[in-house]
C-alpha cells in the first residue's frame, strides 16, 4: 500500500515544464534526459554505467510490473540519476520478482517523477534534442530549477569513463556452482564445439555491464578486468589472447589515455580485438575516424542494423556515434548500419584481427540476433593463434 505522495516537477533546458508525483520527498537532481524504449529492462537500466548521470524517460506506459530481483543487475549500484515514468506498478507479480520497484525507489532514494505524459516529453526531446533538466520534490520556482541546471555540467565536457570503470584490476573464472536460469543463450553455449577454449580475455572496463563478462564466461573464458587508463605494458602483461573494450558512458572523444593506448595495441601486436558499443567508438577513433553527438541518441531493444539486404534487430545504448566519412581507410570496412538513420552500426579491420559494433550482442532483456558476435570473436581468436588470419561469420543456425 502506498503511504504518501509528493508533488514533484520536472523542468527542462528549455523551459518546458511537467508536473507529476513521486513516492518521495527532499530531492533535487539534475542531469541529461533521455528516452529508452524498451518494453522492459527497467532493472538492467538502472544499474547500466552507460546511463551514468541521466534521467531516464521511459516510454512504455508502465513499468514495475514483474518488479526487481537479485540476477539482473548490470553492476554493483545504481547508475542513473533519476527516472521519468508515466505509471509504476505498486503490486508487481513474477515468480523472480524479489521487491516491487515502488519498494526499490524508496529504499534506494532514486530520485524519480510518475504520472507524466511521457508520449508527449518524448515528442519534446525527438523534436529539440536531448538536453539538460532538473527533477524535484521540493523547489517548485522554475527560476530556482532554472539555476540548478545551469550549474550542472554537460555530459560531454566530462570524462565519465573514468568514474564508471574498476579502480583496479581483478580476474573472474567460471563458477561451477553458477545457477543456469532458463535461456535460449544457454543451449547455445552449452554445446561442447564452441567450449573448453579456455582464452585469456582482456576487458578493458569503460563502464563494462555484468552480462558481458557473463557472456564471456559461458564459454570458459578466463577474463581479466582492468581499468580503462591501463597502460599498453599493464594489458600486455596479462598475456591476453584476446582484448574486449565494453560499453561505457559519455563522450568517447574525451577518453585520450584509451584511445592512444588501443592505437599503439593495433600497430604493435596482432592481439584481436571487439569493441562493444563505447569500445566501439574507442577502437574507431583509434583508426582515424571521428565522433558526433546524436540528436537524442539510440536506446532501445529493437534497432535494426545490417547491410546489403541483411537484418539484425539489436539492442542499443549510446548518444554518440562514429562520423560517416567518404574517405575512410580503404582497410577497414563497415559491415553494419543502423537502418533506421545509416550511422554505422559495426567496423571491421580487413588486415588486422578487430571488429566492433554499436549495440549489445550480450542483451538482456532483448534480441538474441547478433549473440554469434562473441562466437566469431572465439574463432577469430583461434584461427589468428593458428593461422595468423582470421574471418567473421554471419549469424547461422547451430548444430
Amino acid at each position: 500500500m502506498i503511504q504518501n505522495l509528493y508533488q514533484s516537477t520536472l523542468l527542462l533546458k528549455n523551459g518546458q515544464k511537467y508536473q507529476g508525483w513521486s513516492f518521495s520527498n527532499n530531492f533535487t537532481i539534475c542531469g541529461e534526459v533521455v528516452f529508452n524504449t524498451g518494453m522492459t529492462g527497467y532493472q538492467e537500466i538502472m544499474t547500466d554505467t552507460s546511463y551514468s548521470d541521466q534521467i531516464i524517460i521511459f516510454t512504455y506506459p508502465e513499468i514495475g510490473n514483474y518488479g526487481i530481483n537479485i540476477e539482473d543487475y548490470e553492476s554493483s549500484s545504481i547508475q542513473i540519476k533519476g527516472i521519468i515514468a508515466k505509471n509504476i506498478c505498486i503490486n508487481p507479480y513474477n515468480w523472480r520478482n524479489n521487491i516491487s520497484l515502488y519498494q526499490y525507489l524508496i529504499q534506494n532514494n532514486i530520485p524519480h517523477i510518475f504520472g507524466i505524459d511521457t508520449r508527449k516529453l518524448t515528442k519534446n526531446i525527438r523534436h529539440n534534442g536531448v538536453m539538460q533538466g532538473c527533477i524535484s520534490s521540493e523547489l517548485f520556482q522554475i527560476r530556482l530549477l532554472q539555476e540548478q541546471i545551469k550549474q550542472n555540467i554537460a555530459i560531454e565536457k566530462q570524462d565519465k569513463i573514468i568514474e564508471a570503470t574498476t579502480y583496479k584490476g581483478y580476474k573472474i573464472w567460471i563458477n561451477k556452482n553458477y545457477i543456469a536460469y532458463f535461456s535460449y543463450l544457454n543451449q547455445i553455449t552449452n554445446n561442447p564445439s564452441y567450449k573448453s577454449l579456455h582464452y585469456r580475455i582482456v576487458i578493458i572496463d569503460f563502464g563494462v555491464k555484468s552480462n558481458i563478462i557473463s557472456r564471456l564466461l559461458k564459454y570458459e573464458c578466463e577474463v581479466f578486468v582492468i581499468p580503462a587508463n591501463s597502460s599498453y605494458n599493464f594489458i600486455l602483461h596479462h598475456q591476453p589472447d584476446g582484448i574486449l573494450l565494453s560499453n561505457g558512458p559519455g563522450d568517447p572523444s574525451k577518453i585520450d589515455y584509451a584511445i592512444k593506448t588501443i592505437q599503439q595495441i593495433i600497430e604493435n601486436t596482432n592481439i584481436p580485438l571487439f569493441g562493444i558499443c563505447m569500445g566501439h567508438q574507442i577502437i574507431s577513433l583509434a583508426l582515424g575516424f571521428n565522433t558526433f553527438k546524436l540528436k537524442f541518441g539510440h536506446r532501445g531493444l529493437n534497432h535494426p542494423a545490417g547491410n546489403k539486404q541483411i537484418s539484425e534487430i539489436t539492442s542499443q545504448n549510446h548518444g554518440f556515434a562514429v562520423q560517416l566519412e567518404e574517405n575512410y581507410q580503404h582497410n577497414i570496412k563497415i559491415t553494419h548500419l543502423n537502418l533506421n538513420d545509416y550511422t554505422i552500426a559495426g567496423l571491421l579491420h580487413k588486415k588486422k584481427p578487430i571488429f566492433s559494433v554499436q549495440y549489445h550482442p550480450e542483451a538482456s532483456p532483448g534480441p538474441h540476433d547478433s549473440d554469434y558476435l562473441f562466437k566469431s570473436f572465439l574463432q577469430m581468436i583461434q584461427l589468428t593463434r593458428k593461422e595468423g588470419n582470421y574471418s567473421i561469420l554471419h549469424p547461422k543456425q547451430d548444430d
